[in-house]
């Protein structure tokens, strides 16, 4: 069974939601990001959302764009992103979910891509800017095996087009609390309730909220009415500010959102 399902499943038996942490890889450096990709594992992520760093994140905001840089010019690309999974599989078995765009798995080679980071050990993928109807009508873009491709839905969303992205979703739906960019700027919808539920209208996945999630309190207001909640900005921030301790400053910073996601 897929990691990413497993964990579902076990979650679903113990009646507890899932956190998803995300961080982008290679930040500050390869020895200091797989230390803290170790730490929200051993705090108890269920799922690791891992950035491929790149050039050009459309849809990051500055906390994550300045990661994603951070990780470049410490010499971080994709192949040394799939180098870091192989190292974290040697210790531990969370999911990890890729996080990028469309530009440097077609840079690799598309199928190639899926097959290497499949062996390496990742366990899902999330393209931010290849909507699945869009895969469809590219041969090249049709190949990928290996990895769920987890579909994002935002608020506005029309109803028609959250029926198709929600059918085509695997392990799990990624819904944004809002619109806009990732960033810490901005606080989870109230309304993210009756956006969860419209989407579970069309799937039997867990859907999973994330956007603006920075306190416990806002982590157990989004896991009352969803599977799982994921932060990454406020994650990623706690390595800018502390890049000579970022593992430690990163498991003190998750483990009362931890608690919280839990407690529900």
């Amino acid at each position: 069974m897929n990691r990413i399902d497993a964990a579902f499943e076990r979650l679903r038996s113990e009646g507890k939601k899932a956190f998803v942490a995300y961080v982008a890889a290679g930040d500050p450096s390869f020895e200091a990001s797989l230390e803290v990709v170790k730490a929200l594992a051993d705090a108890g992520a269920d799922v690791i959302e891992l950035g491929l760093p790149f050039s050009d994140p459309l849809a990051d905001g500055i906390v994550n764009q300045m990661a994603a840089d951070r990780a470049l010019k410490a010499g971080m690309n994709t192949p040394r992103s799939l180098e870091l999974i192989r190292e974290f599989r040697k210790t531990h078995e969370t999911p990890i979910v890729l996080f990028t765009y469309l530009n440097p798995i077609f840079t690799y080679g598309f199928e190639k891509f899926h097959a290497d980071a499949a062996a390496a050990g990742a366990d899902g993928i999330l393209l931010l800017d290849l909507p699945p109807d869009e895969a469809k009508l590219n041969a090249d873009l049709a190949k990928g095996e290996g990895l769920k491709h987890i579909r994002l839905i935002a608020p506005t969303t029309p109803d028609e087009r959250v029926q198709l992205l929600a059918r085509s979703g695997d392990g799990f739906i990624y819904a944004l609390s809002r619109t806009g960019v990732t960033g810490a700027h901005g606080v989870p919808s109230e309304g993210i309730g009756a956006q969860v539920a419209k989407i579970k209208a069309h799937t039997n996945i867990p859907v999973c909220v994330g956007f603006g999630i920075t306190r416990p309190d806002q982590a157990e207001m989004v896991a009352k009415t969803s599977d799982g909640v994921i932060v990454g900005s406020a994650i990623v921030k706690q390595i800018e500010l502390n890049p000579d301790r970022a593992a430690q400053a990163v498991r003190e910073f998750v483990t009362p959102l931890i608690e919280a996601t839990k407690s529900v």
